[in-house]
């Protein structure tokens, strides 16, 4: 499964690739024929073979050609990645300008992702970058954890901090004499019900996993349509 772009990784990706392009780092004609064979997988519209070309180019640190970044997101496109694709649309268009070879095609395809992500947007199946939501499997989708509660280990009880657990407290009498009484706090018990999980024995708290959403992103494109169970 392909992985996803973030924002972070595309900016370094452009300064890294225009950086090397503006300091003549030598390439030794692996890039030409890497893009040679994404270009001839796309005009024979596999774009799955285009897409895996384009991220071994990537990869590999080599210099990349001024329009390489056009092409992976019309391929990106193409596969349904329409947020990796916008995301690299965007910043060939931040950096090209209208001076890019491929500007009219940049724009055609900049009009043609504006109805795929506003369905993204109005998805709740899927993460804001158009990839299926699917229970947390931590939580189960509940959300939240039961656990034994930390605070009294399962006990349901805690020692009394004003008597150390004793049940009694000591007071000097004006004749500097130690005298001993029951403590009010405790009621001589020397324990208290656990404040935490009053005496349930478990916890509840929020899946850290999942930020208490209930859900994780896949790898799976949304197709934005709930999936019917049969019965």
């Amino acid at each position: 499964m392909f992985s996803k772009f973030s924002p972070l990784f595309i900016l370094i990706f452009f300064l890294f690739t225009f950086t090397s392009i503006g300091q003549g780092v030598p390439n030794l004609g692996q890039t030409d024929r890497w893009m040679k064979g994404a270009l001839a997988a796309m005009e024979r519209q596999d774009y799955t073979t285009a897409n895996s070309i384009f991220r071994n180019l990537i990869d590999s640190g080599l210099p990349l050609p001024e329009e390489m970044p056009y092409y992976f997101a019309e391929t990106l496109y193409q596969l349904g990645q329409y947020d990796n694709s916008s995301n690299f649309l965007n910043k060939y268009l931040e950096i090209n300008g209208f001076r890019g070879a491929n500007y009219q095609g940049a724009q055609e395809l900049q009009k043609k992702l504006e109805g795929p992500l506003k369905e993204i947007i109005q998805c709740q199946l899927c993460d804001r970058k158009g990839y299926r939501l699917e229970p947390c499997s931590n939580c189960g989708g509940k959300q939240k954890l039961e656990q034994s509660c930390t605070y009294c280990r399962g006990k349901g009880v805690v020692g009394c901090s004003k008597c150390a657990a004793t049940g009694m407290i000591t007071k000097r009498n004006i004749f500097n004499i130690v005298e001993y009484f029951e403590c009010d706090r405790c009621g001589g018990d020397g324990r208290l019900t656990c404040p935490n999980c009053q005496g349930s024995l478990k916890e509840i708290s929020e899946c850290k996993l999942c930020g208490g959403t209930g859900s994780l992103s896949s790898e799976l494109i949304c197709d934005h349509q709930k999936i019917e169970h049969k019965h």
